[in-house]
């Protein structure tokens, strides 16, 4: 949840930026690393639920 925010603004009363605690920017870049992330792998190939589970079943029953 955002913290209050704290802005900075001009003389004319216009924000001009913004002031946040150190946690909320770690947060919100974590989130931005989160996004580019996904954004990268849009087009890689998806594997179905089913076809992850058989083969990670197949990996324990060929250890076992």
């Amino acid at each position: 949840m955002l913290e209050q925010r704290r802005y900075v603004i001009d003389q004319a009363g216009e924000r001009e930026a913004v002031i946040l605690s150190m946690a909320e920017y770690d947060r919100l870049m974590e989130d931005l690393r989160d996004l580019a992330l996904i954004a990268e792998r849009r087009d890689d190939e998806t594997v179905s639920f089913e076809d992850l589970k058989a083969e990670l079943d197949s990996l324990w029953t060929d250890t076992a």
